[in-house]
């Protein structure tokens, strides 16, 4: 009986390691390569190790645990510096569409932003094309496409999503009815409601990134 478990903790370790190690790959395939579905990128990494039959692939919290190692490691300065010019410019964009509730979500409101990282925002129209009026009239070039997302885990649905760019960085822009202002999408990550900050609360977050910036400069 003792071998038997001792057997399936050495199958546990391994396995374990093995999560490891693709999450690390899976991580590398997103931060290099510009991967953002996490289901694509640990099949992509398991398959490019040599390990398509295997028994436990990392879970999407894992992989998001990689991508911020990797990001500290390869990037350091340059991700703390980038995330701030794109929450900087995020703002901007939120006060331009004001008018439309504008949560920011994502990879800029987390921090966990890579190279490849699109500012995302939740705007709530009805209809959604006053987001075409407000676009052309600030003249900003979009294009326009239907995004899933999921309301609950067993259900998602289509809305209206824009994409533009604003100085060096592209914006995804869904557009969620008013009957939906209160309630987030679920997060492809953890399946929880997706974190999300309005503009006040943007500010609030430069505002004290740019205080510790201060006060961390030699006297």
């Amino acid at each position: 009986m003792r071998r038997k478990s001792a057997v399936r903790r050495t199958e546990r370790g391994a396995d374990d390691q093995l999560r490891i190690v693709l999450a690390q790959e899976a991580a590398r395939l997103i931060c290099d390569h510009g991967l953002t579905d996490y289901l694509a990128a640990k099949h992509k990494a398991a398959e490019k190790l040599g390990l398509a039959n295997v028994r436990a692939l990392p879970n999407n919290r894992e992989i998001d645990a990689a991508v911020a190692e990797h990001t500290r490691i390869f990037r350091g300065d340059l991700q703390a510096s980038g995330l701030q010019e794109m929450r900087a410019t995020a703002m901007r964009i939120m006060q331009l569409l004001e008018m439309f509730q504008p949560r920011l979500t994502g990879a800029v409101l987390s921090g966990n932003i890579t190279g490849h990282s699109v500012i995302e925002l939740h705007l709530i129209s009805e209809p959604a094309e006053e987001i075409d009026r407000c676009l052309t009239n600030a003249r900003i070039s979009y294009s326009s496409a239907p995004r899933r997302l999921k309301l609950q885990r067993d259900r998602s649905e289509e809305f209206p999503a824009y994409r533009f760019r604003i100085d060096s960085f592209e914006v995804l822009a869904t557009v969620l009815p008013e009957r939906r202002r209160m309630h987030a999408p679920l997060s492809p990550v953890d399946g929880r409601p997706m974190r999300r900050a309005r503009l006040k609360e943007l500010q609030q977050l430069l505002a004290a990134a740019s205080e510790a910036d201060d006060i961390s400069l030699p006297l």
